[in-house]
């Protein structure tokens, strides 16, 4: 059986890139429309070997279809996602609009595939911040080994994650730095971001966190558990695709460094790429374009009980935004749709 399904956001990174993964991963695909703003209205995009032309979102009426993965910003959401849901379209939904709703589930495949079954209350699902997606992919095995007490996690984060004109921005700055005159100003970001980093993303809070940082302490423990603490410190960097995190855990028992080697690599989601030799870790580079979430640097934390550290790498476009987006809806067809 196959399914109709809409890419709303078609023309941005992430639109894009789902396109790219539904083709890739076979997705059960009867009829697939793309959907864009009326600035972008007619562009060309790719889904595998066919050629889409962008339609009118505001016009576009989703009774009929039965999965809409949408890409674009809150304030358009919050307009055409009801919309969608209203008319029976599942919303599978990349902003951060409905993932603090109670009765709007929040899903990374690997770690919660069951809430997925609670979409119909609202019949729209959230997808997590892509800093929050890579970090719980290997926070979840490892809390079922040894139930996780705390998380302590600074980010590096490329500049996809703020769209194609930060990838802009980065590129034209660094071109500028070689040639005299041709210096080019932050617009984008609020300092300059080639060559540096910028320890701000997203707003400031009263309490001198970031929502960026905010997202990642309510977002895990809705996914993984309401017990775990979590602070965090979120980072941009001269990066144009892939994450990374330097993550230390406390664990409630102790839990040996090999054994948590061991367990990551049965994990669903992850590739363990550890080898304490030059080179014998991941980079964002390496994550370009893959699926996994890279897991590195599993080691002892000495200055507490029980405690590791490891580092994480993920493709941000992927499975930070797009790819999860794909697994959620695939969740959504095996354990809902071809029951029905």
């Amino acid at each position: 059986m196959g399914y109709k399904v809409a890419v709303v956001g078609a023309t941005g990174n992430v639109g894009r890139e789902m396109l790219n993964i539904l083709a890739e991963r076979q997705f059960p695909v009867d009829k697939i429309t793309a959907l864009a703003s009326r600035r972008s209205l007619g562009t060309e995009v790719s889904f595998g070997d066919t050629t889409l032309t962008t339609e009118d979102l505001e016009q576009f009426d989703f009774s009929g279809w039965d999965i809409a993965l949408f890409a674009i910003g809150s304030d358009a959401t919050k307009v055409y996602a009801p919309k969608a849901a209203a008319a029976g379209c599942v919303v599978i939904d990349n902003s951060s609009l409905y993932r603090y709703d109670p009765d709007v589930p929040l899903i990374v495949p690997e770690c919660n595939a069951e809430a997925v079954e609670g979409y119909s209350a609202r019949n729209i699902i959230a997808n997590p911040n892509c800093s929050t997606a890579q970090m719980v992919v290997a926070l979840k095995p490892l809390h079922e080994r040894a139930k996780i007490k705390r998380v302590v996690v600074s980010t590096y984060q490329s500049v996809s994650g703020s769209g194609k004109d930060a990838i802009d921005e980065l590129w034209n700055q660094t071109k500028g730095m070689y040639v005299p005159g041709q210096e080019v100003e932050p617009s984008v970001y609020p300092k300059q971001i080639a060559f540096n980093v910028i320890p701000h993303i997203d707003k400031f809070m009263e309490d001198g966190t970031t929502k960026e940082e905010w997202k990642m302490v309510v977002e895990t423990k809705k996914i993984v558990d309401p017990s775990i603490k979590v602070t965090a410190t979120c980072v941009r960097v001269p990066v144009f695709v892939g994450h990374s995190e330097s993550i230390n855990i406390e664990f409630e028992e102790f839990l040996d460094e090999d054994e948590a080697r061991d367990i990551l690599r049965e994990a669903p989601g992850i590739l363990v790429v550890d080898k304490r030799e030059d080179g014998g870790y991941a980079t964002p580079v390496e994550s370009v374009g893959d699926y996994a979430t890279y897991i590195s640097r599993i080691r002892q934390d000495s200055t507490i009980d029980n405690g590791l550290n490891l580092w994480c790498v993920s493709d941000n476009l992927r499975k930070g935004a797009a790819l999860n987006a794909v697994q959620i809806a695939e969740t959504l067809i095996n354990r809902v749709l071809s029951k029905r």
